[in-house]
């Protein structure tokens, strides 16, 4: 017996080349080093240079995903880009990338979940591999948070960096055991309730502007490590899997203090917990593949290696996927 799954092929990224330290910011805000390094667990950021977009950054990621595939953009007939921070506010940024590639076929969207944009994108992604409308996607996660932060406020301009992580799927035949390849369950949440906990004070439709990130910080740390438990214990419990069966804990890379919290709760070794939030900082949804590429470069990954990413965003939004490398 076989299941159709969707396998990931190939991961990629892109950092723009402007570091932001923190003895940088320590310049412009009142703040220090010791303080954010105290309270984030981050050194550094990445700052999109002047007229660098969001799709731009996406489609060196998906550039670099495909070569790690070993694949032509051709082959591709659907580009998922999750992310809050789009070229315009349309057409989808996703198109832009698709135009880059050459790619004239399929289709390509945007997905907004904020920080659980890759996890939502996945979940998107894969369901439409396994109902066999398409047979390989690119899902990007790609953000410039750098263009709406206000840079006066200590409390949230430390936080964030821009980049960009993708991967490709297939959708393959697989059998059905627990060696098999692919995305094993995918597992979504949001709770509009909590809005004003994390939000962007502007839009199309409210204000006329971009606006800027706005953030209850120590509330979105309260519900954080619960929301993202509760997700992943759902993720073992439909696939079976427990703790001790993870090799790599990738979580969305928000704060280290939440990351270690997350781990302790469900059990994971520290051993086993990815972590670039020191050098990239908080990049939302480009954050997991970011984080995924960090690891496949030094060679840690192996395959048939089980992957645990999850996320949480505002709204709230928050998702957990197993997958099986």
């Amino acid at each position: 017996m076989t299941v159709r799954r969707s396998v990931i092929l190939g991961c990629g990224s892109y950092l723009p080349h402007q570091v932001l330290t923190n003895e940088d910011l320590a310049r412009k805000v009142d703040t220090s080093d010791e303080w954010i390094v105290q309270r984030t667990g981050i050194h550094e950021r990445r700052i999109a240079a002047p007229g660098e977009l969001t799709s731009q950054m996406a489609t060196n990621a998906a550039r670099s995903a495909l070569a790690h595939a070993r694949l032509d953009a051709q082959s591709i007939d659907l580009i998922v880009l999750a992310t809050s921070t789009p070229d315009n506010t349309f057409p989808a940024s996703a198109v832009s990338v698709q135009a880059d590639l050459g790619i004239t076929r399929g289709a390509a969207f945007d997905l907004q979940a904020v920080c659980s944009g890759f996890v939502y994108g996945l979940a998107t992604a894969d369901a439409l591999l396994k109902s066999g409308a398409y047979s390989r996607a690119l899902v990007i996660g790609a953000e410039t948070f750098s263009r709406i932060l206000d840079w006066t406020d200590r409390s949230t301009c430390v936080l964030f960096g821009d980049g960009a992580g993708a991967v490709v799927l297939e959708a393959q035949q697989q059998p059905e055991t627990r060696e098999a390849r692919g995305i094993l369950s995918v597992h979504l949440r949001s709770d509009g309730r909590y809005k004003s906990k994390l939000y962007v004070d502007g839009g199309p439709s409210s204000t006329g502007t971009v606006g800027h990130l706005r953030m209850e910080g120590r509330e979105v740390f309260r519900h954080a490590v619960a929301m993202i438990t509760d997700v992943v214990m759902d993720a073992f419990k439909a696939t079976g899997y427990t703790a001790d069966d993870v090799d790599w804990f990738i979580p969305h890379q928000a704060n280290k203090r939440i990351i270690d919290g997350s781990a302790h709760k469900l059990g994971i070794a520290p051993a086993k917990i990815v972590t670039t939030v020191d050098r990239h900082g908080n990049t939302s949804a480009a954050s997991i593949p970011l984080a995924l590429a960090d690891a496949l470069a030094e060679r840690r990954i192996k395959r048939g290696d089980l992957l645990l990413f999850e996320a949480m965003g505002g709204g709230f939004t928050w998702g957990a996927a197993l997958v099986r490398w």
